[in-house]
């Protein structure tokens, strides 16, 4: 026997209701539906010397808090990796509770299970959310109780890229590329490192469609420019501006394409892009750092509000895709391709 229409109306109007107040806790919008990415808290702040960190014991060195599936938190692992701060910088994992939609200790940290406990015990203000990568003093200045001092992404690898490590020339922001990474800052930021946040999120067709439209025109920027000043967004040299970009665009077919809804074209056709991409994955330690099993796991299992069976998709692992062979297409792009040829 059918569903009687009245119920089926009544339904969609109940669940839609019951969508936008999760919607609401997920992720803010404003009157026309658009997302709105909290700022976060600890923007400036003070790591202690290169020679107070040096001469610190190992168990007293600062203390970088990552999630693996959390892009923002990829781009200070991917500095951590590439510059091996690991003598004077101390690496620990949070995973995402899906239940409770909170950070959990992989094991404690300073008397504490959560990244919420965390930030109650060590913060110097008041907060709204506990949220990677963050930065910790374990001792604070002058022996004092550990101290927060970081969880903006944008504002820590610039401090991680000035780190003491054993990589001390490699530099990710040369003075005399500055302007440029800041340009680049300025366009991905918004259009692409939160536009796919922007497409997910977006709370009706309107707001997806302009999401989706500044995504796409970005990258085709990022394309454009490639094609002529490669291999790097800079040139010659990997920035923080690469870093930055990478954790977006490595996620892309496993989770932004899917369930966000970036799809208005395939990423193979961008094949500077695609180049790009693939060759910062395959640079020293950063393969280590990207786990699409684990991405898939945590973002289809808990953002609930975008996939509420919480059935999580099969797919194939990220070193296939990055062995994929960029298929032949004209310019006049008009349609998919039958398959991809492993390479």
């Amino acid at each position: 026997m059918a569903i009687p229409q009245i119920i089926v109306n009544a339904s969609r109007k109940s669940w839609r209701w019951q969508w936008e107040k999760l919607m609401q806790g997920l992720g803010p919008a404003d009157s026309k539906g658009n997302y709105l990415r909290p700022e976060s808290q600890y923007q400036k702040s003070i790591a202690p010397s290169k020679e107070e960190i040096i001469n610190r014991s190992k168990d007293n060195k600062p203390i970088l808090i990552i999630g693996r599936s959390c892009p923002w938190a990829h781009r200070t692992w991917l500095i951590y990796e590439l510059r091996n701060l690991n003598s004077n910088l101390q690496l620990h994992l949070a995973e995402p509770c899906h239940q409770t939609g909170r950070w959990v200790l992989k094991k404690e940290i300073l008397g504490c299970y959560s990244l919420l406990e965390l930030y109650k015990k060590y913060s110097y203000q008041s907060f709204s959310r506990a949220t990677v990568p963050i930065l910790i003093d374990p001792i604070g200045s002058n022996g004092n109780k550990p101290k927060i001092l970081g969880n903006e992404s944008a504002q820590l690898i610039e401090t991680l890229n000035k780190w003491p490590s054993t990589q001390e020339k490699l530099d990710l922001a040369p003075k005399e590329l500055k302007k440029d990474i800041n340009r680049w800052q300025d366009l991905l930021q918004q259009s692409v490192n939160n536009g796919v946040y922007k497409c997910g999120f977006a709370r009706n067709q309107n707001a997806y469609n302009k999401a989706s439209k500044e995504l796409f025109h970005a990258l085709k920027i990022v394309e454009e420019h490639l094609s002529k000043k490669g291999p790097w967004l800079c040139g010659e040299k990997l920035t923080l501006a690469d870093i930055r970009l990478f954790p977006t665009l490595i996620r892309w077919e496993s989770v932004y394409e899917p369930l966000f809804g970036c799809r208005l074209k395939p990423f193979w056709t961008f094949p500077n892009l695609w180049e790009w991409r693939k060759k910062l994955f395959n640079l020293r330690s950063v393969a280590k750092t990207c786990d699409n099993e684990i991405w898939r796991k945590d973002y289809f299992g808990a953002l609930f509000p975008l996939n509420p069976s919480n059935i999580i998709p099969n797919g194939e692992r990220l070193q296939e895709i990055m062995n994929y062979e960029i298929p032949q297409f004209s310019k006049e792009y008009n349609q998919f391709p039958v398959n991809f040829t492993n390479g």
